[in-house]
Protein backbone atom coordinates (compact mmCIF):
# COMPACT_ATOMS: atom_id res chain seq x y z
CA UNK A 1 0.00 0.00 0.00
CA UNK A 2 1.62 3.40 -1.22
CA UNK A 3 1.92 5.96 1.83
CA UNK A 4 0.39 9.78 -0.23
CA UNK A 5 0.86 12.56 2.37
CA UNK A 6 -1.93 14.82 1.90
CA UNK A 7 -1.95 17.24 4.39
CA UNK A 8 -3.80 20.27 5.06
CA UNK A 9 -0.70 22.37 4.22
CA UNK A 10 -0.18 20.57 1.26
CA UNK A 11 -3.69 21.17 0.09
CA UNK A 12 -3.68 24.72 0.49
CA UNK A 13 -0.37 24.99 -1.45
CA UNK A 14 -1.98 23.48 -4.21
CA UNK A 15 -5.10 25.31 -4.34
CA UNK A 16 -2.93 28.89 -3.99
CA UNK A 17 -0.60 27.53 -6.85
CA UNK A 18 -3.41 26.86 -9.30
CA UNK A 19 -5.43 29.94 -8.42
CA UNK A 20 -8.11 29.17 -6.11
CA UNK A 21 -9.00 29.70 -2.71
CA UNK A 22 -10.75 26.58 -1.76
CA UNK A 23 -11.78 22.72 -3.17
CA UNK A 24 -15.63 24.55 -3.16
CA UNK A 25 -13.87 26.97 -6.02
CA UNK A 26 -12.45 24.23 -7.40
CA UNK A 27 -15.17 22.86 -8.37
CA UNK A 28 -17.29 26.00 -9.02
CA UNK A 29 -17.69 25.15 -12.96
CA UNK A 30 -20.05 21.62 -11.93
CA UNK A 31 -23.62 22.93 -11.19
CA UNK A 32 -25.15 22.76 -7.97
CA UNK A 33 -27.76 20.96 -8.96
CA UNK A 34 -25.68 17.59 -9.41
CA UNK A 35 -23.41 18.23 -6.34
CA UNK A 36 -23.27 15.83 -3.05
CA UNK A 37 -24.96 18.40 -0.27
CA UNK A 38 -24.00 15.74 2.26
CA UNK A 39 -20.75 14.43 3.80
CA UNK A 40 -19.33 11.13 2.17
CA UNK A 41 -20.54 7.84 4.12
CA UNK A 42 -17.52 6.76 5.00
CA UNK A 43 -16.41 5.32 7.87
CA UNK A 44 -14.03 7.42 10.60
CA UNK A 45 -10.55 7.63 9.95
CA UNK A 46 -7.99 4.24 10.52
CA UNK A 47 -5.10 3.81 11.50
CA UNK A 48 -2.57 2.95 9.41
CA UNK A 49 -2.20 -1.12 11.06
CA UNK A 50 -6.13 -1.26 10.65
CA UNK A 51 -6.19 0.11 7.14
CA UNK A 52 -3.55 -2.95 5.98
CA UNK A 53 -5.53 -5.73 8.00
CA UNK A 54 -9.04 -4.36 6.77
CA UNK A 55 -7.78 -4.85 2.90
CA UNK A 56 -6.43 -7.86 3.77
CA UNK A 57 -9.72 -9.04 5.15
CA UNK A 58 -11.26 -7.98 1.74
CA UNK A 59 -8.92 -9.89 -0.66
CA UNK A 60 -8.90 -13.25 1.19
CA UNK A 61 -12.89 -13.03 0.07
CA UNK A 62 -11.55 -13.35 -3.77
CA UNK A 63 -11.32 -17.10 -5.13
CA UNK A 64 -8.29 -17.01 -6.61
CA UNK A 65 -6.51 -19.55 -7.92
CA UNK A 66 -3.91 -19.99 -5.37
CA UNK A 67 -6.59 -21.15 -2.45
CA UNK A 68 -8.99 -22.77 -5.07
CA UNK A 69 -8.41 -25.65 -7.48
CA UNK A 70 -9.32 -23.69 -11.15
CA UNK A 71 -10.92 -24.94 -13.97
CA UNK A 72 -12.29 -21.83 -15.70
CA UNK A 73 -10.54 -20.90 -18.93
CA UNK A 74 -12.89 -19.82 -21.79
CA UNK A 75 -10.22 -17.08 -22.47
CA UNK A 76 -8.32 -15.94 -19.71
CA UNK A 77 -5.88 -19.58 -18.82
CA UNK A 78 -4.19 -20.33 -15.26
CA UNK A 79 -0.77 -21.22 -16.61
CA UNK A 80 2.40 -20.67 -14.18
CA UNK A 81 5.09 -18.03 -14.48
CA UNK A 82 8.70 -18.08 -13.93
CA UNK A 83 10.07 -15.93 -11.82
CA UNK A 84 12.42 -14.49 -13.85
CA UNK A 85 9.63 -12.81 -16.00
CA UNK A 86 8.49 -10.32 -13.05
CA UNK A 87 11.90 -10.07 -12.31
CA UNK A 88 12.82 -8.52 -15.00
CA UNK A 89 9.66 -6.69 -16.25
CA UNK A 90 9.93 -4.54 -13.15
CA UNK A 91 13.11 -3.01 -13.40
CA UNK A 92 12.41 0.65 -13.88
CA UNK A 93 13.77 0.84 -17.10
CA UNK A 94 11.04 -0.96 -18.33
CA UNK A 95 8.17 -0.56 -16.06
CA UNK A 96 8.48 3.60 -16.49
CA UNK A 97 8.55 4.16 -19.53
CA UNK A 98 5.16 5.64 -20.99
CA UNK A 99 5.45 4.99 -25.10
CA UNK A 100 8.91 4.64 -27.28
CA UNK A 101 8.43 7.96 -29.14
CA UNK A 102 11.92 9.13 -29.01
CA UNK A 103 14.08 6.20 -30.19
CA UNK A 104 17.49 7.32 -29.00
CA UNK A 105 16.64 7.21 -25.58
CA UNK A 106 13.96 4.14 -25.74
CA UNK A 107 16.68 1.90 -27.62
CA UNK A 108 15.88 -1.27 -24.84
CA UNK A 109 12.18 -1.03 -25.13
CA UNK A 110 12.22 -0.93 -28.87
CA UNK A 111 14.81 -3.82 -29.28
CA UNK A 112 12.37 -6.10 -26.99
CA UNK A 113 9.00 -5.37 -28.84
CA UNK A 114 11.02 -6.44 -31.81
CA UNK A 115 12.33 -9.45 -30.36
CA UNK A 116 8.22 -9.58 -29.34
CA UNK A 117 7.19 -9.33 -33.17
CA UNK A 118 10.06 -11.83 -34.13
CA UNK A 119 8.62 -14.66 -31.81
CA UNK A 120 5.14 -13.40 -32.79
CA UNK A 121 5.85 -14.53 -36.33
CA UNK A 122 7.48 -17.49 -35.09
CA UNK A 123 4.83 -19.13 -33.06
CA UNK A 124 2.07 -18.07 -35.75
CA UNK A 125 3.76 -18.61 -38.93
CA UNK A 126 3.41 -15.59 -40.04
CA UNK A 127 5.44 -12.93 -42.01
CA UNK A 128 4.92 -9.89 -39.64
CA UNK A 129 3.55 -9.01 -36.39
CA UNK A 130 3.09 -5.98 -35.28
CA UNK A 131 4.06 -3.91 -31.58
CA UNK A 132 0.79 -5.67 -29.52
CA UNK A 133 -2.58 -4.81 -29.38
CA UNK A 134 -5.17 -4.40 -26.51
CA UNK A 135 -6.38 -7.90 -26.12
CA UNK A 136 -7.33 -11.27 -28.26
CA UNK A 137 -11.46 -10.14 -28.69
CA UNK A 138 -9.93 -5.92 -30.20
CA UNK A 139 -7.08 -7.86 -32.42
CA UNK A 140 -9.91 -9.89 -34.00
CA UNK A 141 -12.09 -7.04 -34.30
CA UNK A 142 -9.32 -4.93 -36.42
CA UNK A 143 -8.35 -8.36 -38.47
CA UNK A 144 -11.93 -8.04 -39.47
CA UNK A 145 -11.69 -4.42 -40.43
CA UNK A 146 -8.69 -5.20 -42.15
CA UNK A 147 -9.69 -7.85 -44.33
CA UNK A 148 -13.09 -5.18 -45.82
CA UNK A 149 -9.58 -2.67 -46.40
CA UNK A 150 -7.94 -5.01 -48.24
CA UNK A 151 -10.81 -6.47 -50.47
CA UNK A 152 -13.35 -3.55 -50.33
CA UNK A 153 -16.01 -6.13 -49.31
CA UNK A 154 -18.64 -6.13 -47.10
CA UNK A 155 -19.80 -9.68 -45.44
CA UNK A 156 -18.07 -11.28 -42.69
CA UNK A 157 -18.54 -15.07 -41.92
CA UNK A 158 -17.49 -15.83 -38.65
CA UNK A 159 -17.66 -19.24 -37.14
CA UNK A 160 -20.04 -19.64 -33.85
CA UNK A 161 -17.71 -21.16 -32.56
CA UNK A 162 -15.73 -18.32 -32.34
CA UNK A 163 -15.36 -16.73 -28.69
CA UNK A 164 -19.05 -14.98 -27.82
CA UNK A 165 -16.86 -11.81 -26.82
CA UNK A 166 -14.75 -11.79 -29.64
CA UNK A 167 -18.07 -12.16 -31.71
CA UNK A 168 -19.49 -9.35 -29.97
CA UNK A 169 -16.78 -6.84 -29.68
CA UNK A 170 -16.30 -7.54 -34.09
CA UNK A 171 -20.04 -6.72 -34.44
CA UNK A 172 -19.39 -3.49 -32.66
CA UNK A 173 -16.57 -2.44 -34.67
CA UNK A 174 -17.71 -2.64 -37.95
CA UNK A 175 -21.19 -1.47 -36.86
CA UNK A 176 -20.95 1.70 -38.71
CA UNK A 177 -19.27 0.43 -41.40
CA UNK A 178 -22.43 -1.13 -43.49
CA UNK A 179 -20.50 -4.70 -43.26
CA UNK A 180 -22.81 -7.28 -42.30
CA UNK A 181 -22.22 -10.81 -40.62
CA UNK A 182 -23.21 -14.16 -40.99
CA UNK A 183 -22.40 -16.83 -38.85
CA UNK A 184 -21.92 -20.76 -39.09
CA UNK A 185 -22.66 -23.51 -36.81
CA UNK A 186 -20.82 -25.89 -35.17
CA UNK A 187 -21.07 -29.79 -35.54
CA UNK A 188 -21.41 -32.38 -33.52
CA UNK A 189 -17.72 -32.65 -33.14
CA UNK A 190 -17.46 -29.63 -31.88
CA UNK A 191 -16.12 -27.76 -34.74
CA UNK A 192 -17.17 -25.56 -37.32
CA UNK A 193 -19.26 -26.55 -39.83
CA UNK A 194 -17.29 -26.62 -43.07
CA UNK A 195 -20.12 -27.80 -45.41
CA UNK A 196 -21.95 -24.55 -43.79
CA UNK A 197 -18.88 -22.54 -44.41
CA UNK A 198 -18.45 -23.29 -47.65
CA UNK A 199 -22.36 -21.99 -48.74
CA UNK A 200 -21.78 -19.07 -46.83
CA UNK A 201 -18.69 -17.98 -48.40
CA UNK A 202 -19.30 -16.11 -51.84
CA UNK A 203 -17.33 -13.50 -53.37
CA UNK A 204 -19.06 -10.69 -51.36
CA UNK A 205 -17.40 -11.99 -48.18
CA UNK A 206 -14.20 -10.33 -46.79
CA UNK A 207 -12.91 -12.83 -44.80
CA UNK A 208 -13.86 -15.89 -42.86
CA UNK A 209 -13.27 -16.21 -39.56
CA UNK A 210 -12.91 -19.02 -37.09
CA UNK A 211 -10.67 -19.69 -33.89
CA UNK A 212 -9.10 -22.37 -33.14
CA UNK A 213 -8.80 -24.26 -30.28
CA UNK A 214 -12.40 -23.01 -30.79
CA UNK A 215 -14.23 -21.66 -27.44
CA UNK A 216 -15.61 -25.30 -26.83
CA UNK A 217 -11.35 -26.36 -26.62
CA UNK A 218 -12.13 -27.73 -30.32
CA UNK A 219 -8.81 -28.57 -32.85
CA UNK A 220 -9.90 -26.85 -36.34
CA UNK A 221 -8.72 -28.07 -39.55
CA UNK A 222 -7.79 -25.01 -40.96
CA UNK A 223 -6.16 -26.09 -44.33
CA UNK A 224 -9.71 -26.76 -45.96
CA UNK A 225 -11.21 -23.48 -44.43
CA UNK A 226 -8.25 -21.64 -46.15
CA UNK A 227 -8.85 -23.07 -49.45
CA UNK A 228 -12.56 -22.03 -49.31
CA UNK A 229 -12.15 -18.97 -48.32
CA UNK A 230 -9.24 -18.68 -51.20
CA UNK A 231 -11.50 -19.68 -53.64
CA UNK A 232 -13.84 -17.20 -53.47
CA UNK A 233 -11.00 -14.23 -52.72
CA UNK A 234 -11.48 -13.81 -49.44
CA UNK A 235 -9.11 -13.87 -46.71
CA UNK A 236 -8.78 -16.76 -43.94
CA UNK A 237 -8.74 -14.93 -39.93
CA UNK A 238 -7.58 -17.52 -37.33
CA UNK A 239 -7.83 -16.28 -33.95
CA UNK A 240 -6.17 -18.31 -31.13
CA UNK A 241 -7.51 -17.22 -27.21
CA UNK A 242 -5.13 -20.07 -25.86
CA UNK A 243 -1.61 -19.58 -27.30
CA UNK A 244 -0.24 -22.38 -25.53
CA UNK A 245 -1.76 -24.31 -27.97
CA UNK A 246 0.61 -23.11 -30.57
CA UNK A 247 3.46 -25.15 -28.61
CA UNK A 248 2.22 -28.57 -30.69
CA UNK A 249 -0.56 -27.17 -32.92
CA UNK A 250 0.41 -26.89 -36.93
CA UNK A 251 1.15 -22.69 -36.90
CA UNK A 252 -1.95 -21.27 -38.66
CA UNK A 253 0.34 -19.60 -41.45
CA UNK A 254 1.39 -22.62 -42.25
CA UNK A 255 -2.50 -23.67 -42.73
CA UNK A 256 -2.43 -20.62 -44.95
CA UNK A 257 -4.06 -18.06 -43.24
CA UNK A 258 -3.98 -14.44 -44.22
CA UNK A 259 -4.26 -12.75 -40.55
CA UNK A 260 -3.37 -14.57 -37.00
CA UNK A 261 -4.76 -12.85 -33.78
CA UNK A 262 -4.13 -13.91 -30.20
CA UNK A 263 -4.53 -13.76 -26.85
CA UNK A 264 -0.87 -13.08 -25.69
CA UNK A 265 -2.59 -13.75 -21.44
CA UNK A 266 -1.41 -17.12 -21.09
CA UNK A 267 2.09 -16.39 -21.49
CA UNK A 268 3.63 -15.06 -18.65
CA UNK A 269 1.02 -12.76 -17.38
CA UNK A 270 -0.77 -14.71 -15.06
CA UNK A 271 -4.55 -14.54 -14.33
CA UNK A 272 -4.65 -11.01 -12.48
CA UNK A 273 -8.19 -10.96 -12.15
CA UNK A 274 -9.31 -10.73 -15.74
CA UNK A 275 -6.78 -7.93 -16.57
CA UNK A 276 -4.84 -6.73 -18.44
CA UNK A 277 -4.55 -8.75 -21.58
CA UNK A 278 -2.11 -9.03 -24.95
CA UNK A 279 -3.23 -8.64 -28.22
CA UNK A 280 -1.25 -10.61 -31.17
CA UNK A 281 -1.68 -9.52 -34.34
CA UNK A 282 0.43 -10.73 -37.23
CA UNK A 283 -0.18 -11.14 -40.96
CA UNK A 284 1.60 -11.70 -44.84
CA UNK A 285 4.22 -8.89 -46.16
CA UNK A 286 1.77 -8.28 -48.60
CA UNK A 287 -0.72 -6.98 -46.31
CA UNK A 288 1.61 -4.99 -44.06
CA UNK A 289 0.44 -1.09 -44.79
CA UNK A 290 -3.16 -2.39 -43.84
CA UNK A 291 -1.98 -3.97 -40.51
CA UNK A 292 -3.50 -1.72 -37.59
CA UNK A 293 -1.19 -0.48 -34.64
CA UNK A 294 2.33 0.45 -34.63
CA UNK A 295 5.53 -2.28 -35.53
CA UNK A 296 9.06 -1.58 -34.84
CA UNK A 297 12.22 -1.73 -37.22
CA UNK A 298 15.69 -2.49 -36.96
CA UNK A 299 18.39 -0.38 -38.57
CA UNK A 300 21.66 1.01 -38.72
CA UNK A 301 22.90 4.27 -37.53
CA UNK A 302 25.08 6.26 -39.57
CA UNK A 303 28.09 4.56 -37.65
CA UNK A 304 26.73 1.14 -39.04
CA UNK A 305 25.65 0.70 -35.55
CA UNK A 306 21.99 -1.54 -34.81
CA UNK A 307 19.12 0.80 -33.80
CA UNK A 308 15.70 0.26 -33.47
CA UNK A 309 12.44 2.59 -34.14
CA UNK A 310 8.98 2.79 -34.84
CA UNK A 311 8.97 1.98 -38.76
CA UNK A 312 5.24 2.20 -39.29
CA UNK A 313 2.65 3.41 -37.07
CA UNK A 314 -0.72 4.15 -39.37
CA UNK A 315 -2.75 5.05 -36.59
CA UNK A 316 -4.35 8.58 -36.44
CA UNK A 317 -1.68 9.83 -34.07
CA UNK A 318 0.74 9.49 -36.38
CA UNK A 319 -1.02 10.03 -39.48
CA UNK A 320 -4.16 11.88 -41.63
CA UNK A 321 -6.86 9.77 -40.13
CA UNK A 322 -8.49 9.14 -43.87
CA UNK A 323 -5.33 6.90 -44.08
CA UNK A 324 -4.84 5.63 -40.58
CA UNK A 325 -5.65 1.72 -40.31
CA UNK A 326 -6.71 1.79 -36.83
CA UNK A 327 -7.63 4.86 -33.68
CA UNK A 328 -6.06 1.99 -31.74
CA UNK A 329 -3.54 5.03 -29.89
CA UNK A 330 -1.54 2.68 -27.80
CA UNK A 331 0.08 -0.72 -27.46
CA UNK A 332 0.44 -3.42 -24.42
CA UNK A 333 4.25 -2.94 -24.66
CA UNK A 334 4.92 -3.95 -20.77
CA UNK A 335 2.47 -7.12 -21.32
CA UNK A 336 4.57 -8.12 -24.56
CA UNK A 337 7.76 -7.98 -22.86
CA UNK A 338 6.38 -9.69 -20.20
CA UNK A 339 5.40 -12.86 -22.80
CA UNK A 340 8.31 -12.20 -24.94
CA UNK A 341 10.42 -13.24 -21.65
CA UNK A 342 8.38 -16.22 -21.33
CA UNK A 343 8.64 -17.62 -24.64
CA UNK A 344 12.66 -16.31 -24.48
CA UNK A 345 12.63 -18.69 -21.21
CA UNK A 346 10.62 -21.35 -22.34
CA UNK A 347 11.82 -22.47 -25.73
CA UNK A 348 10.59 -24.20 -28.16
CA UNK A 349 11.17 -27.41 -26.42
CA UNK A 350 9.54 -25.65 -22.82
CA UNK A 351 6.81 -24.63 -24.98
CA UNK A 352 6.02 -27.69 -26.15
CA UNK A 353 6.19 -29.57 -23.01
CA UNK A 354 3.72 -26.65 -21.68
CA UNK A 355 1.53 -27.74 -24.18
CA UNK A 356 1.83 -31.70 -24.16
CA UNK A 357 0.93 -31.58 -20.08
CA UNK A 358 -1.74 -29.32 -21.07
CA UNK A 359 -3.06 -31.95 -23.42
CA UNK A 360 -2.36 -35.20 -21.25
CA UNK A 361 -3.90 -33.61 -18.30
CA UNK A 362 -7.22 -32.51 -19.72
CA UNK A 363 -7.23 -36.23 -21.45
CA UNK A 364 -6.94 -37.53 -18.07
CA UNK A 365 -9.68 -35.31 -16.86
CA UNK A 366 -12.06 -35.58 -19.71
CA UNK A 367 -11.79 -39.56 -19.23
CA UNK A 368 -12.17 -39.60 -15.51
CA UNK A 369 -15.29 -36.80 -15.78
CA UNK A 370 -16.83 -38.90 -18.76
CA UNK A 371 -17.23 -41.71 -15.97
CA UNK A 372 -18.99 -39.66 -13.86
CA UNK A 373 -22.86 -40.64 -13.18
CA UNK A 374 -25.21 -37.74 -14.39
CA UNK A 375 -22.39 -36.44 -16.52
CA UNK A 376 -21.35 -36.68 -19.96
CA UNK A 377 -19.37 -35.67 -22.90
CA UNK A 378 -20.86 -32.66 -25.50
CA UNK A 379 -18.78 -32.95 -28.50
CA UNK A 380 -17.20 -36.00 -30.24
CA UNK A 381 -14.31 -34.32 -31.41
CA UNK A 382 -10.43 -33.64 -30.29
CA UNK A 383 -9.81 -31.14 -28.17
CA UNK A 384 -6.80 -29.20 -26.25
CA UNK A 385 -7.03 -27.87 -22.33
CA UNK A 386 -10.82 -27.32 -22.77
CA UNK A 387 -14.28 -29.42 -23.23
CA UNK A 388 -17.30 -29.43 -22.84
CA UNK A 389 -19.53 -31.23 -20.32
CA UNK A 390 -23.44 -32.04 -20.31
CA UNK A 391 -24.81 -32.39 -16.71
CA UNK A 392 -28.31 -33.41 -15.76
CA UNK A 393 -28.41 -31.28 -12.89
CA UNK A 394 -28.45 -27.30 -14.07
CA UNK A 395 -25.07 -26.09 -14.63
CA UNK A 396 -25.67 -22.75 -12.54
CA UNK A 397 -26.10 -25.08 -9.65
CA UNK A 398 -23.34 -27.46 -10.42
CA UNK A 399 -21.42 -24.29 -10.29
CA UNK A 400 -22.21 -22.61 -6.81
CA UNK A 401 -21.93 -26.39 -5.35
CA UNK A 402 -18.35 -27.20 -6.49
CA UNK A 403 -17.37 -23.67 -5.39
CA UNK A 404 -18.56 -24.69 -1.80
CA UNK A 405 -15.40 -27.26 -2.08
CA UNK A 406 -13.24 -24.53 -3.20
CA UNK A 407 -13.19 -25.47 -6.44
CA UNK A 408 -14.12 -23.23 -9.49
CA UNK A 409 -15.80 -25.70 -11.79
CA UNK A 410 -16.34 -23.93 -15.15
CA UNK A 411 -18.27 -22.02 -17.15
CA UNK A 412 -22.02 -22.37 -17.89
CA UNK A 413 -22.22 -22.15 -21.62
CA UNK A 414 -26.48 -21.12 -21.52
CA UNK A 415 -24.84 -17.64 -20.77
CA UNK A 416 -23.71 -17.81 -24.69
CA UNK A 417 -25.30 -20.44 -26.01
CA UNK A 418 -29.12 -21.35 -25.82
CA UNK A 419 -28.77 -24.72 -26.86
CA UNK A 420 -26.04 -25.12 -24.87
CA UNK A 421 -28.07 -24.69 -21.56
CA UNK A 422 -27.24 -28.03 -19.65
CA UNK A 423 -23.43 -27.77 -20.65
CA UNK A 424 -20.25 -26.74 -18.77
CA UNK A 425 -16.85 -25.34 -20.41
CA UNK A 426 -14.06 -27.12 -18.48
CA UNK A 427 -10.42 -26.12 -18.52
CA UNK A 428 -7.40 -28.40 -17.36
CA UNK A 429 -3.50 -26.66 -17.22
CA UNK A 430 -0.61 -27.54 -15.94
CA UNK A 431 -1.22 -26.04 -13.09
CA UNK A 432 -3.82 -28.75 -12.49
CA UNK A 433 -2.98 -31.49 -10.11
CA UNK A 434 -4.22 -35.55 -10.49
CA UNK A 435 -5.74 -35.20 -7.02
CA UNK A 436 -7.45 -31.85 -8.16
CA UNK A 437 -8.96 -33.36 -11.03
CA UNK A 438 -9.79 -36.83 -8.92
CA UNK A 439 -11.70 -33.71 -6.54
CA UNK A 440 -13.66 -32.41 -9.44
CA UNK A 441 -14.87 -35.76 -10.66
CA UNK A 442 -15.80 -37.15 -6.74
CA UNK A 443 -17.51 -33.41 -6.18
CA UNK A 444 -19.48 -33.81 -9.66
CA UNK A 445 -20.38 -37.51 -8.76
CA UNK A 446 -21.82 -36.42 -5.60
CA UNK A 447 -19.07 -37.47 -3.53
CA UNK A 448 -17.49 -35.87 0.17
Amino acid sequence: MRYIPNTDADCRAMLQAIGVRSVEELFADVPPAVRLKRPLKVPPAMAESDVARHLRALAAKNADADRYAMFLGAGCYNHFSPAIVNHLVLRGEFLTPYTPYQPEVSQGTLQALFEYQTLVCLLTGMEVSNASMYEGASATAEAVLMAHRVTGRTEIVMARAVHPDYRTVARTYASQLGVSFREVPFTEAGVTDFAQVRKALNERVACLVVQSPNFFGGVEDLAPLAEAAHAVGALLVVAVAEPIALGILKPPGECRADIVTAEGQGLGTGLNFGGPALGFFATRDKFIRHMPGRLVGETVDREGRTGYVLTLATREQHIRREKATSNICTSESLIGLMATIYMVTMGPTGLRDVALLNLRKAAYAKERLAKVRGVGLRFSGPTFNEFVLRTRKKPGEVLTSLLKRQIIGGLDLGRFYPELKDCLLVCVTEQNSRDEIDALAKALGGGR
